[in-house]
């Protein structure tokens, strides 16, 4: 489809919350993008003393769509997915209501598992990602 071009953006993130997912939606619409994706808890950080989020965890969701007219944007929220062994992909909001049992890796871990050569599960990463980190590691 002619009418999407998928691109890189060289940007690193600073960890500033809501305010961050408005200068990146700034910056893609310098870039000629009319569609901003942003994730749960998007730049998000925790308090160095209590260990507590900082911000919550639709709060740049929130404030990107306060501010997705005036700059023209449209904001595309990305949903809180989790997997579960009794029904694979599903939203966190549904797992609870169907007290499903979500099944968890963290970073820490896949990174781990990534340097041993270890497996990694299918429903955390496609195995051709997983082949392509190997080779950086």
């Amino acid at each position: 489809d002619e009418r999407v071009h998928w691109a890189s953006l060289p940007y690193s993130m600073h960890m500033a919350g809501p305010r961050e997912a408005i200068q990146h939606m700034l910056i893609r619409k310098n870039y000629g993008c009319t569609h901003f994706i942003v994730g749960r808890d998007m730049a998000g950080c925790k308090s160095s003393l209590t260990g507590e989020d900082f911000y919550g965890q639709y709060d740049a969701q929130d404030m990107a769509k306060k501010h997705s007219k005036e700059l023209d944007m449209q904001v595309v929220p990305s949903l809180d997915i989790l997997y579960t062994a009794e029904a694979g992909y599903t939203t966190v909001d549904i797992a609870k209501e169907k007290g499903l049992k979500p099944v968890k890796l963290s970073g820490t871990e896949f990174r781990r598992r990534l340097r041993a050569g270890e497996e990694i599960p299918d429903w955390f990463a496609f195995k051709s990602v997983v082949e392509v980190l190997r080779k950086s590691v």
